[in-house]
């Protein structure tokens, strides 16, 4: 038999693989595909991340004029808003988590208050909003204190705290609330917006009925001065 007809040298196995691979099928190649499907992953993956962070600004925030015309505007001139040390904190400070997974659930959350923007126009007046600012505020406190009022311990940690650099009136209510186990908004409820009428009730009802869950315990009973109304 001559060299010629001697049977052909199966390819490799690795080989044979990549042929596979990149060999036309009835349209593309597999390799083809998984470029594509890369490649629109990328493209999905840096448009939801530009969506994110684009949703994320105090410019965003304000552009509806719910927000503009009532919190906003409340917002203006608060230590928060201005202060000696220049350091802002802005509405996605305060209202949006930084870790990934908080900040997509709250997005989506956020997705009803479009649907009360666009379609119901629930609090699209003045009147309105103040006819449902308690419940709202009540939602916001919830979510705060489930947390432990993790976006104010962006910026504030008792942990970092020097109470000999505060107040005295400040570092006594500190140290009580340390002590106590009570977290920022139990204390800071009107600290950047209009405290609606009864809130001192409802607050009281958050912890009872969070207490009562079993989701957050009662803090120990001290007294401790408000600061629901510090600018």
């Amino acid at each position: 038999m001559s060299q010629s007809d001697a049977p052909e040298k199966r390819p490799g196995f690795i080989r044979r693989t990549w042929r596979a691979f990149w060999s036309p099928t009835s349209a593309f190649s597999l390799g083809f595909l998984l470029f594509i499907g890369i490649g629109a992953g990328i493209a999905f993956w840096g448009s939801f991340h530009w969506a994110m962070e684009a949703t994320n600004t105090e410019k965003f925030c304000v552009s509806c004029h719910e927000m503009r015309d009532n919190v906003f505007a409340e917002y203006q001139g608060t230590i928060h808003q201005e202060n000696s040390a220049g350091v802002r904190a802005t509405c996605p400070d305060c209202h949006v988590p930084k870790d990934w997974a908080p900040k997509v659930v709250r997005k989506i959350q956020a997705s009803w208050e479009l649907y009360g923007h666009f379609v119901t126009g629930i609090i699209d007046t003045p009147e309105k909003f103040e006819a449902h600012r308690l419940d709202m505020a009540t939602s916001v406190w919830t979510a705060m204190k489930r947390t432990d009022s993790r976006e104010c311990r962006n910026c504030h940690k008792f942990d970092y705290m020097d109470f000999t650099q505060q107040e005295t009136r400040a570092s006594d209510n500190h140290q009580r609330a340390l002590d106590a186990g009570m977290t920022c908004i139990d204390c800071h409820q009107g600290i950047a917006h209009k405290l609606p009428e009864g809130y001192l009730e409802r607050y009281e009802q958050i912890k009872r009925d969070l207490a009562a869950s079993g989701e957050v315990p009662l803090a120990k009973d001290v007294e401790v001065s408000q600061a629901v109304g510090s600018n």
